[in-house]
């Protein structure tokens, strides 16, 4: 079979050519490309006649998709499938598997990460005093004995909330299915509503779907205390971004941290959360760490090995 990793996914070349040696060993011939490029046309390039297709989180569309009559396979190197037709492969008996497990320490130790600076404003004040400032009459808050209120328990979440645990937090948690071993850890399943009541501040870890979309919106956000912070390394779109921009410039919650949006970084100039001081952003990164992605390798081939003696 042919077989294309569209794009580098952080692997060094050495790696490379090593799964290039061990498919050719196989019988199989293996291309892959050092870069990323999300263009339409490029892709459709690299894919055309491709029977297993390996590619992260850039959308795959039914128009490149149709592209490539010999597909069969998509190794998908992420979580999330959102970014992908999955209609026009179910249709066209194109076999889709992700990468689950290999990013769930990176994701939840940056949401924790982001909480921690939402507190205590490290970047704020690593500004401050490179421009000359010292602390004046900043308090910080701490973790500890805050109510963190976890919105879903898959994998990152109950690993997110045994995280939130050891800093003395209390944590509750909605989720569509409640986990009998997260409620052995000490976390309190309840209501959603209920939840963005009683939080101190809110994570997000919820998959992105119909039932999902906007799930935090107008109505939930004016839920949240004036004082509760909003995370976000889930999916943009599960919140109402603008709602809860609008939020943010009216002080109706004290501060968020996106890592996700409803589009891909680079984000426009005048993008609402950018246009306050109470938002803190990073460009989509909670799952890329070095530990993370050498995880996803192994996964994401283990898959296509399984795949090819199937």
């Amino acid at each position: 079979m042919n077989i294309v990793c569209v794009e580098s996914l952080g692997i060094p070349l050495k790696r490379f050519e090593a799964l290039k040696a061990h498919y050719a060993a196989m019988g199989h011939t293996f291309t892959y490309y050092m870069d990323r490029n999300e263009d339409s046309d490029v892709l459709a390039d690299r894919m055309r006649e491709a029977d297993i297709v390996v590619i992260s989180n850039i959308k795959l569309s039914a128009n490149v998709l149709q592209q490539c009559p010999n597909l069969k396979y998509l190794s998908v190197a992420f979580t999330g499938l959102d970014h992908i037709d999955l209609a026009y492969c179910k249709a066209h008996n194109i076999k889709v598997q992700n990468a689950a497990g290999y990013s769930t320490t990176a994701v939840s130790e940056l949401a924790v990460g982001m909480m921690l600076d939402l507190l205590r404003n490290i970047v704020t004040l690593n500004e401050k005093i490179r421009q000359g400032g010292s602390r004046g009459t900043f308090l910080g808050r701490e973790l500890r004995g805050k109510t963190v209120g976890v919105v879903g328990t898959g994998a990152i979440g109950t690993a997110t909330a045994h995280l939130l645990l050891a800093f003395g937090a209390k944590v509750v948690a909605w989720s569509r299915t409640e986990r009998p071993e997260v409620k052995a850890i000490g976390v309190e399943y309840v209501a959603l509503d209920d939840l963005l009541r009683r939080s101190d501040i809110v994570t997000l870890h919820i998959p992105l779907c119909d039932a999902t979309r906007g799930l935090i919106g107008e109505r939930e956000l004016s839920l949240m205390k004036p004082t509760a912070l909003l995370v976000n390394t889930a999916r943009g779109p599960v919140c109402d971004i603008p709602a809860v921009g609008r939020a943010l410039v009216e002080s109706r919650i004290a501060g968020a941290a996106f890592d996700v949006f409803e589009q891909e970084p680079p984000l426009p100039v005048d993008h609402l959360l950018l246009s306050t001081g109470r938002c803190l952003v990073t460009p989509h990164v909670a799952f890329a760490t070095e530990e993370s992605f050498a995880a996803r390798a192994n996964i994401v081939f283990g898959h296509i090995d399984e795949y090819l003696k199937s």
